[in-house]
């Protein structure tokens, strides 16, 4: 396609791309927690010999869309990304109630850093790898925010797009990627139980071992202390502000996969240049 040999057509055309994704991304941020918690109250009920909880069955598909407040449906029209929310003013254009300025937000983050992205690396394989790491890193990211769960139906599948994608070298070589996925997840799993055992209390959750191995298996064990630093940081800053401004208790759980995704993210572009500032050159 001619288009995708034009460094402009194709950063317009993956933008425009991101915009669309996001607006899927917020589908899955809202209802992939739901689905997870119907399923396991049938579970549940299944282990007590009981009938699973009678509710309508929600998937990322069906049902359509609605307002929160006044169950109107959700026309093509009013979800166009970004568009939309501003035509709208932001409000239901059935009950006139406000619309969480989240989804444009996701829309056009979305948008941003697969056009950056598209700018970035250009047209290729690292290109679709980047686009897919960066929208499972961005659900995950809200995902987290609202329920502190990093689910196994993003994690595990990422993992094993990431060792997919380097059989042909796409950001490392298959031995880096696989040792990288083993890597992140005994990194984190050894400071969870080496916490426990000092305080009694649990650090992190398991998703964040499986994320790290998901960055791992795409990025290559060379991006992990770098991937760690930077999502300790950012983490940190943040918790600081949360207690200062918005007296954010310390016994209050903070989030850690999204500074986790971030730091992915960071390093997915600029983590060869950010290491060797720190190091120095590496000798071949």
């Amino acid at each position: 396609m001619i288009w995708l040999q034009d460094p402009f057509l194709l950063t317009a055309g993956c933008a425009l791309l991101g915009l669309l994704i996001g607006s899927f991304l917020n589908v899955v941020i809202h209802r992939l927690p739901k689905m997870m918690e119907q399923e396991w109250a049938a579970q549940c009920a299944d282990l007590k010999g009981e009938d699973a909880p009678k509710a309508p069955k929600l998937t990322l598909a069906t049902p359509r869309s609605r307002c929160p407040h006044c169950g109107h449906a959700i026309s093509a029209l009013e979800n166009i990304p970004v568009l939309s929310y501003l035509v709208l003013r932001g409000r239901c254009m059935g009950c006139q109630a406000p619309i969480s300025p989240r989804y444009p937000m996701v829309e056009a983050l979305t948008g941003l850093l697969f056009g950056f992205a598209a700018w970035k690396l250009g047209p290729g394989w690292p290109l679709a790898g980047a686009l897919l790491f960066m929208a499972a890193c961005i659900a995950l990211t809200f995902i987290d925010f609202d329920t502190q769960l990093l689910p196994d139906d993003i994690t595990l599948p990422l993992l094993w797009a990431g060792l997919i994608f380097n059989l042909s070298n796409s950001f490392t070589n298959l031995q880096s990627a696989v040792v990288g996925a083993m890597a992140g997840y005994l990194s984190l799993w050894s400071v969870y139980w080496l916490f426990k055992l000092a305080t009694g209390k649990e650090g992190m959750g398991y998703g964040d071992f499986k994320l790290l191995a998901a960055i791992g298996a795409w990025l290559g064990w060379q991006m992990l202390p770098l991937t760690i630093l930077l999502s300790s940081f950012v983490g940190a800053i943040v918790g600081i502000a949360l207690m200062v401004l918005a007296r954010h208790g310390r016994n209050v759980p903070i989030p850690f996969g999204p500074y986790l995704a971030a730091a992915g993210i960071i390093a997915l572009f600029w983590g060869k240049p950010l290491t060797q500032l720190y190091l120095g050159p590496i000798a071949p």
